[in-house]
């Protein structure tokens, strides 16, 4: 994890939780954070058990040149991807463990820049986690990106923040430790080697 965004964001998440997997989503105090309300998101399960926006920050809009609200998190992401961006924000929910992506945007115009993205899970009063915060952060300034959208997103790397390692966070101040759950693989191979580190099972 490289960008302010993305550390301003987890280091709140990480303060809000306390000794819990997870902070509730009546935690999150928008006044709090206002500075990054732009670049982040919230996602939740709807009735046809597809992960969507229910919120979206203006930036994160601007990017894809559109009003995300109600849309499949996946469909923003290359063919191919998509069902495993789904089955990985399900997994962050699921287990409570935050993910970060590293991704590359490009345009329909041939432009392309980097991007790190992370998904946090929110528990309920009810429990368990049924929406995640994230943020979209770009890598370095580019002015086309502020008037040609982005056409989608292909994932680069994908890394496990996992929970001993978050928590020391709050001793470390040079910013969180971050576990990468394969550092060259592909993404298919990455969630296999989430599936192996949560549940014990042959990952090959």
């Amino acid at each position: 994890m490289r960008l302010q965004t993305t550390i301003d964001i987890f280091d709140y998440w990480n303060a809000l939780r306390g000794e819990h997997d997870a902070p509730l989503k009546t935690q999150i105090e928008p006044r709090a954070i206002r500075h990054l309300l732009s670049s982040l998101f919230m996602l939740e399960t709807k009735a046809d058990r597809h992960i969507r926006f229910r919120l979206a920050g203006t930036k994160i809009c601007d990017l894809f040149g559109r009003d995300l609200g109600s849309e499949r998190f996946s469909a923003l992401w290359a063919n191919g991807q998509q069902e495993d961006i789904e089955r990985t924000a399900a997994g962050v929910m699921d287990h409570a463990i935050p993910t970060l992506f590293n991704a590359t945007g490009y345009s329909i115009a041939g432009h392309h820049a980097a991007f790190e993205i992370i998904l946090m899970p929110l528990r309920s009063p009810e429990g368990g986690c049924g929406r995640l915060l994230g943020a979209i952060a770009p890598a370095v300034a580019a002015s086309w990106l502020e008037v040609v959208p982005l056409e989608l997103l292909a994932l680069d790397r994908s890394r496990l923040l996992h929970d001993m390692f978050a928590r020391a966070v709050q001793a470390e101040p040079r910013g969180p430790v971050e576990i990468t759950a394969e550092k060259h693989g592909t993404f298919s191979r990455v969630v296999r080697a989430m599936s192996h580190f949560l549940h014990g099972t042959d990952a090959r």
